[in-house]
């Protein structure tokens, strides 16, 4: 049982981390967090660390009582880490998929060198280049990404090339950032791809994702993604191709377009476990987060397939709404077959904010998407 004797590091205690802890209560497998005195995963870790993310003294303090280091969230201190990588301390995944990962521009830069296939892109170093440079991409509107700092939907706007010129535009992306060609896509897919300490891989179904049109942030998912056997494939080796490619164990969420004329491309890989991957909980035999402790505790990978057609409705913060808050109708939520809640222990909302996500499981994809789209309807947060 040497293996479930080790002790898992966190860097972060958000609810991947609570649900990364939780997947393992079966295996009494003891963790230690890093974060913030109201981190929502400190009730579940044998030992909290209250300090920054970027806090070398307070990642090497954590570093010191683990076994093996791990983390929730891209914005850390990298330099350290490799440092600790360097005297001998496991991190997974490495400090160099977090160099390439945790700048955009530098993530692009690495599928074109490594010949995956993505959208096209030029990178600007100021505002004042975007009219220019936006020569170089087709169509009539363009991605606008900030190279560093984005996440769940912030730092990315889709724009006319008309509005490139926009003050208000300029002023909220005044920094390096990339210029992507805006795909008309069919679908945004994801796929997981788990990769071990003997490079064996593992693809988990491909999941469709609709995003709510303000925060931009996946409203919706659907597993399985309904695309025919090719692209399926297609979709899974992309996602093996790029996991590889960035030589490390781990668990890595690659979402992609599937273009109008069948071609997928990847926009993004999350070198952790991922929104569109929280499905697997109750809907696939192995869910990401015991796929991942398994690559951390070097025990065999888990089964991938799913159970049944799965959803998963992302629980956000209402426009209007601050504070301690309230869900409505969560009884007749709860009272809906196959319908699971997960709460993320977070005290106070904001909008936009994630506070936790249900899970939907059903017979057919029909039923499944009427299903899902009754419980959006209902489940509402609002003033406590």
């Amino acid at each position: 049982m040497k293996d479930f004797d080790k002790i898992i590091g966190i860097i972060g205690g958000g609810q991947l981390g609570k649900m990364l802890i939780e997947s393992t209560r079966k295996w009494n497998i003891n963790y230690h967090i890093l974060d913030v005195e109201n981190a929502p995963s400190k009730h579940l870790a044998k030992k909290h660390i209250i300090g920054g993310l970027k806090d070398s003294k307070a990642i090497k303090e954590l570093s010191s009582g683990v076994d093996v280091l791990t983390y929730e969230i891209e914005h850390i201190d990298i330099e350290t880490l490799a440092q600790l990588e360097k005297e001998g301390k496991e991190v997974i995944p490495s400090s160099s998929v977090l160099q390439i990962i945790n700048d955009k521009g530098i993530q692009k830069q690495f599928y074109k060198e490594n010949g995956i296939a993505s959208s096209n892109f030029v990178f600007a170093d100021s505002p004042k280049e975007w009219e220019e440079l936006s020569l170089e991409l087709k169509g009539e509107k363009v991605v606008i990404k900030s190279r560093t700092g984005g996440y769940d939907g912030k730092g990315v706007k889709v724009v006319s090339k008309k509005e490139l010129t926009s003050t208000k535009i300029q002023e909220q992306f005044d920094m390096p950032c990339i210029l992507e060609e805006c795909i008309d896509f069919e679908k945004e897919l994801a796929v997981i791809v788990v990769v071990d300490n003997k490079q064996n891989t593992l693809c988990y179904p491909a999941v469709e994702m609709e995003f709510h049109p303000v925060a931009n942030l996946v409203e919706f998912l659907f597993a399985p993604a309904i695309i025919s056997q090719d692209i399926e494939e297609k979709a899974k080796d992309l996602a093996i191709e790029t996991a590889l490619a960035l030589d490390s164990p781990g668990l890595f969420a690659v979402e992609m377009f599937l273009t109008k004329d069948g071609a997928v491309l990847v926009n993004e890989t999350a070198p952790r476990p991922h929104n569109s991957g929280h499905h697997t909980i109750e809907g696939c035999v192995t869910s990401q987060y015991e796929q991942l402790n398994r690559i951390l505790l070097n025990l065999p990978l888990g089964d991938t397939a799913l159970r049944r057609p799965t959803a998963m409705i992302n629980i956000i913060g209402a426009e209007s709404v601050y504070g301690a808050y309230n869900l409505e109708n969560i009884d007749v939520v709860l009272a809906m077959k196959g319908v699971h809640l997960h709460m993320y222990n977070k005290a106070e909302t904001k909008p936009y904010r994630k506070l936790g996500h249900v899970t939907i499981e059903e017979d057919s994809i029909e039923a499944l998407k009427e299903k899902a789209k009754k419980v959006l309807s209902l489940l509402k947060v609002i003033n406590a």
